[in-house]
């Protein structure tokens, strides 16, 4: 085989290469996107362009529970709705992003136990087209990541309604 014969057998390997690198990251980018769409089935509120006070409809994700993406003071945050939950719980590492005051220390029960945090107020928590302001929350050290836990401090200013793998919450209705 001439150089010549070597040199385009190469420059055919090396593109032959490069194809299925691309296929191959193309896949990737698929998968964590479907992926990512299993796990918080709503993140597209955060975007959300609808009227003030219109319903809100979340889907469960493939674990069971309704994470929706909202905003928190304009920043965009991931919220596990939690009926459970008292506050609005946020993360001490996202708090600090966030720029959230801590308020008084105070100890909480939660599903892990009781631990020391501190309780704060969000100037407006936002989710679709429903927005609240003043919500009491708290500033809690022992979570990880960057999801908050949207609780009753939000929820409770909204009608709440679970049909199957549904959650509607609406403005409340007004006599």
């Amino acid at each position: 085989m001439d150089e010549d014969a070597k040199g385009v057998r190469r420059i055919g390997l090396g593109m032959m290469l490069l194809f299925w690198l691309l296929i191959l990251a193309l896949g990737a980018w698929w998968f964590h996107g479907y992926l990512e769409q299993r796990r918080n089935p709503n993140a597209h509120l955060v975007h959300a362009i609808t009227g003030e006070g219109e319903d809100v409809i979340l889907k469960r994700n493939a674990s069971g529970h309704f994470m929706a993406t909202g905003r928190i003071n304009g920043e965009p945050v991931e919220f596990l709705l939690d009926t459970g939950a008292t506050y609005l719980a946020v993360p001490a590492n996202l708090a600090d992003r966030l720029g959230l005051e801590r308020g008084r220390p105070a100890f909480f029960h939660t599903a892990n136990g009781r631990v020391q945090g501190y309780l704060t107020e969000i100037d407006q928590v936002s989710l679709g087209g429903l927005s609240t302001h003043k919500v009491r929350g708290s500033i809690n050290p022992g979570m990880g990541g960057d999801t908050a836990l949207l609780g009753m401090s939000f929820l409770n200013r909204f009608d709440i309604e679970i049909r199957g793998s549904e959650m509607v919450l609406r403005s409340p209705a007004r006599e």
